[in-house]
């Protein structure tokens, strides 16, 4: 079976190239990256507006299908700045893996940043 993260790349690379061929676009990286920083916070809007934040209104049931949406909607704009980074999946997931141990040591106190610890 496929590695699953490095299928998204594969077609979320497609996807971009379709549609950046399809409609002529040809920005530098630094402004693809801009762009899709933005469709990616509207997106996590979205899932705001479904998770249903407003304390100030009458509570009504999350939908579950239409939140997992947005949030699929999130990782496409995620990967796709992720691919105009230069980020492939195997470096995403190397970085991921140094990342998250760093936030343990910073929570263990063992971390050159301080400020963490419990």
């Amino acid at each position: 079976m496929p590695d699953r993260l490095e299928e998204i790349f594969l077609w979320q690379r497609r996807f971009n190239d379709h549609i950046r061929q399809e409609r002529h676009l040809d920005f530098p990286a630094s402004e693809w990256i801009q762009k899709e920083a933005m469709a990616l916070m509207v997106e996590l809007a979205e899932v705001m507006e479904e998770s249903r934040y407003k304390w100030w209104k009458n509570p009504t049931p999350i939908e579950p299908d239409k939140l997992k949406e947005e949030l699929v909607d999130v990782l496409h704009f995620f990967i796709s700045m992720c691919i105009d980074a230069g980020l492939d999946a195997e470096s995403l997931y190397q970085g991921y893996l140094a990342k998250n141990q760093e936030n343990f040591r910073r929570q263990r106190g063992l971390s050159e940043k301080t400020g963490y610890e419990v």
